[in-house]
């Protein structure tokens, strides 16, 4: 009964009923945090973007489809999870925000970012998951402290050539696109320690046994007619994985390679 309340109260925009769905917050938290997810909230109340010291705003799972340029005065804001709402483009006030370390846009409907997202960079963690990306965005590849970087199951065909710059870039996580072939930019970012390709349209996969920083290559549900190849102690998770990445030659051994269970997307930090 209390969901379907505030399922009712969520479309009526009066004070009264934004009241009732924030239950009372109404000073800054000690802990600087706020969590509004899954409030049903069409619009976020203006008094929150008067708690100045705020560090983490979560917003999962609401009815935001913009947000007020009040935003704009958290300047300290390090965490902002603006996932499963109605975003059709990302609201500028969002990259005014210089200190963001992590920023979570996943399952909106997204199907570009803004140039002024290179604003963002102390930008560490991005998630873009399950939205209408047909390219990444080239931005991306200005955020220049980025190490994770999620963009599966959107449209993605290829990666741009510049990604090869983002020389702290430590995980990419690709899975659910319509990738052909291996992104071949991936072939020259040695400092790569994670790819999740997983769920593509890959046929073949080139050898990754130079690249001196993986540590998991993911590749399972692809058509594909061969495993990468990877130098020895990668794990691979895919069809073939069990077997040696590097046969040996001179003797009949056997390499034994033992796969860890796929990881699962690290746990929002509340």
């Amino acid at each position: 009964m209390g969901n379907s309340l505030k399922a009712i109260v969520a479309f009526v925009p009066s004070d009264e009923c934004q009241k009732y769905l924030l239950e009372d917050l109404e000073e800054m938290p000690v802990d600087k945090m706020v969590d509004l997810s899954g409030r049903q909230l069409r619009r976020l109340p203006l008094h929150i973007c008067s708690f100045r010291e705020l560090v983490k705003l979560y917003l999962s799972d609401n009815n935001l489809n913009h947000l007020p340029p009040e935003l704009e005065q958290l300047q300290n804001l390090q965490i902002l999870a603006l996932d499963f709402n109605n975003f059709k483009a990302l609201p500028l006030v969002v990259c005014t925000l210089k200190q963001l370390c992590i920023l979570y846009l996943g399952n909106n409907k997204l199907c570009s970012l803004p140039l002024e997202l290179r604003l963002l960079q102390n930008l560490k963690t991005l998630w873009i998951e399950s939205n209408c990306l047909q390219h990444l965005p080239e931005v991306v590849c200005e955020l220049s402290l980025l190490k994770t970087l999620h963009a599966g199951s959107n449209a993605l065909r290829t990666l741009p050539a510049q990604l090869r710059g983002l020389q702290e870039l430590r995980t990419i996580w690709l899975s659910g696109n319509l990738l052909s072939e291996f992104p071949p930019v991936l072939l020259h970012m040695p400092f790569l320690e994670v790819i999740d390709v997983d769920r593509n349209a890959i046929r073949f996969f080139p050898s990754l046994a130079h690249l001196p920083g993986l540590k998991l290559v993911i590749y399972d549900h692809n058509p594909c007619r061969n495993a990468p190849k990877v130098a020895k102690g990668v794990c691979r998770v895919g069809r073939w994985s069990e077997e040696s990445p590097e046969p040996r030659k001179r003797s009949g051994a056997v390499i034994e390679i033992t796969l860890d269970e796929r990881p699962s997307p690290p746990p929002t930090d509340k």
